[in-house]
């Protein structure tokens, strides 16, 4: 597969191991105006916290040109942008908005969207998203329960809402993927949902947010993620690597990364650096850097399947 070269212009030439030209399609990154028309109401609440932590950080605009410098030292192709939480009656708006900004920055190039899937209207918001040629897929997320120990079971747009899963027929009906996220303890029904949409296109977003990295924790993580791989529809974004009141550090976070590839197969997982979100935990390049010394035993022939060719061949992303 041929691809281009850096969409940084500028980018410093390295020879050294982890400032490589291996081609790089980040599959998975926010951008976001805050003083443009589209609200985020999570990032205009001084409030928030999450198992990120404090999210004051990333409450301010991010764009092509910062991304670009955030990435300068790496070769990267293509992005995959994914909806950022918008206020959900702008979620059609904020695809204009990134279209525009694909348009007249060259980036990214692919957009997933958001629409609900269980609403009288679902279908026509998927066609408005689909109007943009950039559009590759859908995220809509089931509602997740507090923690391990709580359920959700049977509540509406729960993973058990029959409702919602039908819904999950429309994205199949119009060839639109589904980027899924669910936290760890909810990755083996996720994996009863997907095996009744098995011609449905299925990414897994953050690895499973493999969150409690204790022995047991990781158990039922493991368990989860082989279930999801057991469908052969399902792919895994190798992201959101995050641990709860800690920094993003190699030796923390190899072990999950080898193992989900293991689980999945080098052929159904891609890299992705969920910017600027996790910027709370480490730059976009300590990230990328630890990716590739994570993998750095591999053939290249896997590694280009990691870093780009996986991702390319999922979303159906066109290169110049």
């Amino acid at each position: 597969m041929s691809l281009p070269q850096a969409t940084n212009p500028g980018r410093p030439m390295f020879n050294a191991d982890l400032y490589d030209d291996l081609p790089i399609v980040d599959a998975h990154h926010h951008l976001w105006d805050l003083d443009g028309q589209i609200r985020y109401p999570w990032l205009s609440n001084t409030e928030h916290m999450s198992f990120m932590g404090d999210n004051a950080a990333i409450r301010r605009s991010y764009l092509p040109a910062e991304y670009r410098r955030d990435t300068a030292l790496h070769n990267v192709v293509a992005t995959v942008h994914i909806e950022a939480e918008c206020d959900r009656a702008q979620q059609v708006a904020e695809t204009a908005w990134v279209s525009s900004i694909a348009k007249a920055t060259g980036m990214p190039r692919t957009i997933v969207a958001h629409a609900w899937i269980d609403e009288p209207n679902s279908e026509e918001i998927l066609l408005q998203h689909k109007a943009f040629p950039l559009v590759r897929g859908i995220r809509t997320k089931p509602i997740i329960s507090k923690g391990p120990d709580d359920s959700v079971r049977g509540l509406q747009r729960s993973m058990q809402d029959p409702n919602w899963r039908r819904g999950l027929g429309l994205l199949e009906k119009h060839d639109l993927s589904w980027d899924l996220r669910v936290v760890w303890w909810h990755l083996e029904e996720a994996a009863e949902v997907v095996r009744e949409h098995p011609g449905l296109r299925v990414v897994l977003n953050h690895t499973g947010y493999a969150l409690d990295r204790s022995p047991e924790g990781l158990v039922r993580w493991r368990r989860g993620m082989e279930a999801l791989a057991a469908c052969p529809n399902v792919h895994c974004k190798v992201s959101g690597l995050v641990v709860p009141g800690q920094p993003w550090t190699l030796a923390a976070n190899k072990p999950v990364i080898l193992d989900a590839i293991r689980i999945f197969g080098v052929e159904r997982c891609m890299f992705a650096s969920n910017f600027p979100v996790d910027g709370l935990k480490a730059s976009w390049d300590h990230i990328y850097s630890s990716f590739k010394k994570a993998v750095a035993h591999m053939p290249l022939a896997d590694r280009r399947r990691l870093f780009s060719e996986n991702a390319i061949r999922f979303y159906r992303i066109k290169l110049d």
